[in-house]
């Protein structure tokens, strides 16, 4: 049963060490995790899964211990899945869950197992709802962190151009996670999701599927667009 869910953005630049100079644009962002996490806390799961992007679905499970790194993006910072420091495969966790793991890192997570989660942007959203079934039928009390951006072209500046779809579809889905609305994730049109550079789509369609059941009430922390890209921070508790 899902009895508490996160929703970060996973932009690398949200890591201070990456954002260097410009590390203050994303206080609010952070601080708003920060938050956010303290919710899962407080819900003591029996496990939390943390769900995001990748290049290819099915990256996983990553273990508890799995390592990521951000040298990709010019920084000497490594991270961990969690507390466990036992020998894990060298597979390296994807770049959205490797934000997980630092927010987890930063706020200093100990209340249960983890386990990590990659999903491809092409996953049909009857899958999703699928993979957000069988996540919470494996433990009595499940938390869930989901990583995930909104939109990409919301300015002129913005990694995909301005698209003026971006802003009515960045509105829905801060409406949807800071209302808990499962049947509007569900209802997520992937197509113009896929257009607009969204990489949350199918990790938020996870958690609708965990959810189904679930009596959870949903906060809006945090919405905004600082580089043009939606980043969305709610909780369902």
């Amino acid at each position: 049963m899902l009895v508490a869910a996160a929703v970060c953005p996973c932009p690398p630049l949200l890591v201070p060490d990456v954002a260097a100079g410009a590390a203050f644009e994303m206080d609010a962002a952070r601080a708003a995790c920060t938050d956010a996490l303290g919710v899962l806390a407080a819900a003591r799961p029996d496990r939390l899964m943390v769900v995001g992007p990748a290049e290819q679905s099915g990256r996983g499970p990553h273990p508890e211990g799995a390592r990521g790194s951000f040298r990709g993006f010019g920084v000497d910072l490594d991270v961990r899945l969690g507390r466990d420091r036992a020998a894990v495969p060298e597979r390296s966790l994807p770049p959205s869950l490797a934000v997980a793991a630092w927010l987890l890192e930063r706020t200093g997570w100990s209340d249960a197992p983890i386990e990590g989660l990659g999903v491809g942007e092409p996953l049909a959203a009857e899958r999703c709802i699928e993979v957000g079934r069988d996540i919470v039928a494996q433990a009595e009390r499940v938390a869930l962190l989901v990583m995930g951006d909104a939109s990409a072209c919301r300015t002129l500046k913005a990694p995909g151009y301005l698209d003026e779809r971006a802003a009515p579809f960045d509105a829905e889905v801060a409406r949807a996670l800071g209302a808990a609305d499962v049947a509007a994730l569900k209802a997520l049109d992937a197509e113009l999701a896929y257009e607009l550079k969204v990489s949350g789509r199918a990790p938020w369609q996870v958690l609708a599927g965990a959810a189904e059941g679930a009596d959870l009430a949903g906060a809006l922390l945090y919405e905004d667009a600082p580089y043009g890209v939606g980043y969305v921070v709610a909780t369902w508790s």
